[in-house]
């Protein structure tokens, strides 16, 4: 970058930095207006539960039941397609194979396949997982990004210009449509997560071709490590994450963007692009890196990490705003839906121990495991709540971690496995939706008459 265009960057940021308080104060509104007008921000009523805004059968969350307008704590569940993800997991396990590819079959076609329509399905995916010829190099290597989410949305968006038939809202060029994003997720993941290691971090270039024959997780193994060498539990529990991650419902932020997006009949990479970037969000997707973060934090800060005194009064401290990011929040505690437990940590701990075994890692596993017992305790005596369970981000950043996969891709292989649910809630959408979603806002500006540009 040129001194000239050095200059001119500085003096538009610092125009910008006077006007921006203008604009933060022109666009607040006061919170006491949400009250006087009943507005459920965040489609959340009063008392936390999500406004009922559509139907589906595709997932279903449960964490909590209404007796007399309370809410009643109760162990969570998670099912896709009405069957409980622990019964997938324990069915795949009995037979020892990867289960995510029968996943998406369910989530895309509502039934479980039999050995021949797996093996076709599998067959479909691994034909698939190829990018268009020239993708690689025009749209990934000459425009890398820092953010692998940012190149994922954009990789999606780009694939509109190499489909010959985009527009198409047949359920038959969707569906063509949805299997080939799920079946190239993985590798525009690994290659932008190559791509910005080559030119961001100097890195050298490795581009391993995805293997059809290979799980998903396995492919992904493959294609993020230089010597593309993983072990078989490696990929079980990486194929676990996958699955657990595939589907929540269609209250979520990016399964109602999605909605939200294909209802006004746009193509099928515009909405899944517009999924993506609220995933991206940290709110979202990103939350398992808070939790790895903050982990680190007290595994530096705490010396004795048998002292449950210590470690219970580090997490005071971080309820006090006092250490990690001081916002107040122990990440990875609580969730929206679920009180009691949270499903997908109850299978995902499991593995998770199994794998700190092996990695001789038990001592930080089971540093995982005290603050996930004692943070409902220190909680409470903050807030007085007392249901307060781990989520799934609690162990998944730990898991990623001992699986030696970087913090940059926790996130995108979250949307490598959320696109099953995506694409399943798309063509659900444009089967069942029918209207555009298009909520009330309310105008709280006061009426004003225009002043001629000399009298302002």
């Amino acid at each position: 970058m040129n001194q000239s265009i050095r200059k001119k960057s500085a003096f538009e940021l610092n125009h910008l930095s006077e006007i921006a308080e203008l604009a933060y104060q022109k666009n607040k509104i006061e919170q006491q207006l949400y009250q006087k007008y009943n507005v459920k921000r965040g489609l959340r009523n009063a008392d936390g539960t999500g406004v009922l805004v559509g139907l589906t059968k595709i997932g279903d969350v449960h964490g909590y039941i209404l007796d007399e307008n309370e809410k009643v704590p109760v162990e969570g569940r998670l099912r896709y397609r009405g069957i409980d993800i622990k019964e997938i997991i324990e069915g795949c396990r009995r037979e020892n194979r990867p289960g995510f590819n029968e996943v998406i079959y369910l989530l895309l076609f509502g039934n479980l396949p039999n050995r021949d329509q797996l093996e076709h399905f599998k067959e479909m995916l691994g034909a698939c997982r190829d990018l268009p010829n020239g993708f690689t190099e025009n749209m990934i290597l000459k425009a890398p990004s820092r953010n692998i989410m940012n190149k994922l949305a954009r990789s999606v968006l780009a694939c509109y210009s190499y489909d010959e038939n985009p527009d198409d809202l047949s359920i038959e060029n969707v569906l063509r449509q949805s299997i080939e994003l799920i079946a190239r997720f993985p590798t525009l993941v690994s290659y932008a997560y190559q791509a910005k290691c080559h030119y961001y971090d100097g890195k050298s270039l490795v581009i391993h071709k995805p293997q059809p024959e290979l799980s998903t997780a396995e492919n992904i193994l493959h294609m993020i490590r230089p010597d593309s060498c993983y072990t078989q539990l490696e990929a079980e529990t990486l194929d676990l994450c996958l699955i657990i991650h595939a589907e929540h419902g269609g209250g979520n932020n990016s399964a109602f963007a999605l909605h939200v997006v294909s209802s006004s009949d746009t193509d099928t990479y515009s909405a899944i692009a517009a999924a993506v970037g609220a995933m991206k969000g940290p709110k979202h997707g990103g939350a398992n890196i808070y939790v790895a973060d903050m982990m680190e934090e007290i595994k530096q800060q705490v010396k004795d990490w048998k002292d449950e005194d210590e470690i219970s009064a580090y997490l005071s401290k971080i309820l006090n705003k006092e250490a990690f990011d001081r916002t107040g929040l122990i990440y990875g505690m609580g969730h929206a839906v679920y009180t009691l437990s949270d499903p997908r940590t109850m299978v995902l701990k499991g593995k998770a121990e199994e794998l700190a075994r092996a990695k001789n890692r038990e001592d930080e596993f089971e540093l995982f495991r005290t603050v996930e017992r004692l943070a409902p305790e220190v909680f409470a005596q903050f807030k007085g709540r007392r249901h307060l369970a781990a989520n799934v981000d609690f162990y998944s950043g730990f898991v990623y971690n001992t699986l030696n996969i970087p913090k940059e891709l926790y996130t995108p292989i979250f949307a490598i496995s959320r696109i099953a649910g995506w694409s399943a809630h798309r063509i659900e959408e444009i089967v069942s939706g029918g209207k555009i979603i298009r909520p009330a806002y309310k105008s709280v500006s006061a009426k004003k008459p225009f002043t001629p540009i000399d009298q302002r």
